[in-house]
């Protein structure tokens, strides 16, 4: 797999959410307050990485930031609930100079975000643009990027007897036994109770059907949940997987915190996560006293013509608040932190910037001959479809509540099977396809 550089990738959309009622307008009426005024003043950095909030090292780069633009203070807030609470947070105008952008509809972003330029002007410089963009409009640049597969145990893999890495559905269901009958291992730990992590499988979307336009291509489908697409292989897996026996015991007891350290010390053997979650997993190796080297990263089991694909894109956009009062100092701190804090390159992540290489700990899709693969902008007047439909068909495509249900019913917690279920699904999704998409 060469190492070359990758242009303006599409993460998948965030899901859009209607907030009604919410405040728009601009910064409070200051004709001085634009991207291009004085860069001072202080600014609130809100942030989803609490980690990082907790262990000072966003105070370092603040440091850091300061050598070069000594007249802005930054502070910094970590919440945990980020994706829930921002959405509330921003029905008022209260929610930070810097975000990342939470879930809300491309159309929306003009209403709370200050654009930053033509997304053209941004090309030649970063990647993953077109999840911040709408209407040739740049909104955010994403603060790392990742590819989409499975972490997992290197070692417990080793003492179960898999040999070779799966690339199918059935290969999975047979390493996860192996595991299961050798080892003391969980196979797959789904982290239900936090619920989030049981949505990361959703960014290998276009992985099973090597389709760059698989957002719209899933959109436009009356039946997604139908044998041979995406979304049927991605949460078969998950079914298969649980009704197999091959998760945890008590789904409701999850600990996506203790999950870390279980597996990097060989208590679980995989987690299906983007790749961003390989430094953590280190981390925990290191504070428990296990090996990092026990740390793999493989390509969701599936290939096409005998050949492994992953998704790579962009992690959440930064933005700047359409109601900061010091946005030129907020473009700035966007503008430093993602070329350079060393952000990227400590969190194992893949860089916004071109001109920068990919990280190390994705040497392992080299060895296994894994092709990365980017998502494609949507066309104009479809930046939305997929979120619009998700909204309207009431399932959550990027939150946890419909993968729970799955969960209950594999494990006999909830009535029907994974047929009826999946007949549901594509029955909800229709409606509102052929509604929105035509």
């Amino acid at each position: 797999m060469a190492r070359k550089p990758l242009v303006a990738i599409a993460a998948l959309a965030v899901a859009g959410v209607a907030l009604a009622g919410c405040a728009g307008g601009g910064g409070g009426g200051d004709a001085d307050n634009t991207l291009d005024g004085e860069v001072a003043g202080e600014i609130k950095v809100v942030t989803w990485r609490t980690d990082l909030v907790e262990d000072g090292t966003f105070e370092k780069y603040a440091a850091e930031f300061n050598k070069e633009y000594p007249d802005v203070t930054v502070t910094f807030e970590g919440i945990t609930d980020y994706a829930g609470e921002m959405l509330t947070r921003m029905s008022t105008t209260n929610y930070g100079d810097v975000i990342g952008i939470p879930a809300i509809q491309p159309d929306q972003f003009e209403q709370f975000l200050e654009p930053l330029g033509d997304t053209a002007s941004f090309e030649d410089t970063y990647r993953f643009l077109p999840a911040a963009s709408f209407d040739g409009t740049q909104y955010g640049i994403a603060f790392g990027g990742n590819a989409n597969g499975v972490v997992y145990n290197k070692r417990v893999f080793e003492e179960a007897g898999v040999t070779e890495l799966p690339t199918s559905e059935d290969e999975w269901l047979e390493a996860l036994q192996l595991v299961k009958d050798n080892t003391e291992a969980i196979p797959m730990y789904t982290n239900y109770k936090d619920g989030w992590p049981l949505t990361q499988s959703f960014g290998n979307l276009g992985v099973v059907t090597n389709d760059p336009d698989a957002p719209i291509t899933m959109a436009e489908d009356p039946a997604p949940w139908t044998e041979g697409t995406d979304m049927y292989a991605i949460d078969s897996l998950l079914f298969e997987s649980v009704a197999a026996g091959l998760t945890e015991d008590d789904p409701l007891t999850t600990n996506w915190e203790q999950s870390k350290v279980d597996l990097a010390t060989g208590e679980i053997a995989t987690m299906p996560l983007g790749s961003w979650a390989i430094s953590q997993m280190q981390a925990a190796a290191e504070e428990s006293g296990a090996s990092v080297d026990d740390i793999g990263y493989m390509a969701f089991p599936a290939n096409v013509d005998g050949t492994q694909l992953a998704v790579i894109g962009g992690d959440y956009n930064l933005a700047v608040s359409k109601h900061s009062a010091n946005k030129a100092a907020a473009w700035a701190w966007i503008q430093w932190v993602v070329a350079d804090s060393g952000y990227t390159e400590a969190q194992g992540m893949i860089s916004p910037v071109i001109d920068k290489p990919l990280p190390d700990n994705l040497a392992g899709f080299t060895e296994a001959g894994v092709e990365l693969m980017e998502i494609n902008p949507a066309p104009a007047g479809k930046e939305g479809l997929i979120n619009a439909i998700a909204d309207d068909s009431q399932i959550d495509l990027y939150g946890p509540i419909y993968r729970q249900k799955l969960v209950d019913i594999a494990r006999g917690a909830a009535d029907g099977d994974k047929e009826s279920y999946f007949s549901e699904l594509n029955e909800r999704w229709g409606v509102s396809s052929a509604e929105l998409a035509g």
